[in-house]
């Protein structure tokens, strides 16, 4: 299943009518103590980056609502160091990326822009949040899906494959610290452009 697929099945349509609760930014905070535990328990560290995506409507309204984030970005970029730049991937889904060596300053940056989409009118818009963690040679991530209100563990290997067991150790481990997706149906994979990439591209 594709990045196209996997949005539309896990972080669209489907996911709005079974959401079991409502998606609230405010569960992103979780994550400012999530990668402590991810550090000590299983010696996976921040890779330096989270990113945002999110689907665009057009119109002017929207675009209004896209600069008002990347103000309040640019202003924590000022404060912060935080980085950020803007992708669309192949499937035309919008990413803000983010960059910083500080965990709690990525989540506060991702909130940041996740609420102001939120207060603009446009939380239907947020697909997911992503907090990217690295061990040796392997990635993990987290993934926030807005449709759901909950976390789940992503864990690609080469090929288009997953370590299920690995995904599943994240998840006994990070359980009752993060909100979490019971439902492993909708632990949707959110594969890179390319091999080797991260999910945002």
């Amino acid at each position: 299943m594709g990045l196209l697929d996997s949005l539309k099945s896990a972080l669209g349509v489907r996911a709005e009518v079974d959401a079991a609760r409502d998606a609230d930014p405010e569960d992103l905070f979780g994550m400012s103590t999530a990668y402590v535990t991810m550090g000590a328990d299983l010696d996976f560290h921040p890779l330096g980056t989270a990113a945002l995506c999110f689907s665009e409507v057009d119109s002017t309204d929207f675009a209004d609502a896209v600069d008002e984030v990347e103000t309040i970005l640019r202003a924590g970029e000022e404060e912060t160091g935080t980085r950020f730049r803007r992708h669309v991937d192949d499937h035309g889904y919008h990413w803000v990326i983010l960059d910083d060596d500080d965990p709690e300053d990525l989540v506060t940056s991702v909130h940041f822009a996740a609420d102001t989409f939120v207060e603009q009118g446009y939380g239907s818009r947020l697909l997911a949040a992503v907090f990217g963690f690295e061990r040796d040679d392997a990635r993990a991530y987290w993934v926030y899906s807005f449709r759901r209100g909950a976390y789940y563990p992503f864990v690609p290997t080469t090929g288009h494959e997953r370590d299920s067991r690995l995904e599943f150790k994240l998840e006994t481990v990070l359980d009752g610290e993060l909100e979490l997706e019971s439902n492993e149906s909708y632990w949707y994979p959110l594969w890179p452009d390319d091999e080797g990439g991260h999910p945002w591209g």
